[in-house]
């Protein structure tokens, strides 16, 4: 095979990795009923200046499977970090002892389950459109390739094996859109 038809396949497959990746972050962020400290992960506060993941100013743990402890490395971060977490809208409030932030994780109610699903199916199809994209930016450059010279039955076969790629990749999304689904909906 010639080695730019490869070296396109490769970062067809690259990227198309990387969408998948994507998705399983943010599916991450949204929460089955069970405390995460992953669930804190787009929480920013403002260190001296600076714009810091939380995870970099304070430790995030559970301590048991409804219940996320933070504890700040400076106690004059606790009403910072809790005006961020209040910010960003995640539908719990952190309880501030002074000494730790404590959030409980309420109970997902039937409705919230479903808009949770909801949620995943738009990023699992959002997820499906980054990969067909990649499919036609592939398809495309194979094209450009063929009229520099390449062969019409190689650039078909490397058509063909983008397809098969987008199809695993897309296979995957809707594997993981399955199993979070179901995690979502598990009372």
């Amino acid at each position: 095979m010639n080695e730019e038809v490869q070296l396109l396949l490769d970062v067809a497959e690259e990227r198309m990795s990387g969408a998948v990746k994507h998705l399983e972050t943010e599916f991450t962020k949204i929460r089955a009923g069970k405390a995460s400290p992953s669930m804190l992960a787009g929480i920013n506060v403002d260190y001296y200046g600076v714009i810091t993941p939380l995870a970099q100013v304070a430790n995030v743990g559970t301590t048991d499977a409804r219940t996320i402890v933070i504890q700040p490395w400076e106690k004059k971060m606790l009403e910072i970090i809790e005006k961020e977490i209040q910010k960003a809208n995640l539908g719990f409030n952190p309880v501030n002892n002074g000494e730790i932030l404590r959030i409980v994780v309420p109970q997902l109610t039937e409705e919230r389950r479903k808009a949770l699903v909801k949620q995943v199916k738009n990023e699992s199809e959002t997820a499906k459109v980054s990969i067909r994209a990649v499919r036609r930016d592939s398809n495309d450059e194979l094209k450009k390739l063929q009229k520099d010279g390449l062969a019409e039955d190689e650039t078909i076969r490397a058509e063909e094996t983008v397809q098969k790629l987008t199809d695993r990749f897309i296979d995957k999304v809707d594997k993981l859109t399955e199993v979070k689904e179901a995690d979502i909906m598990k009372v």
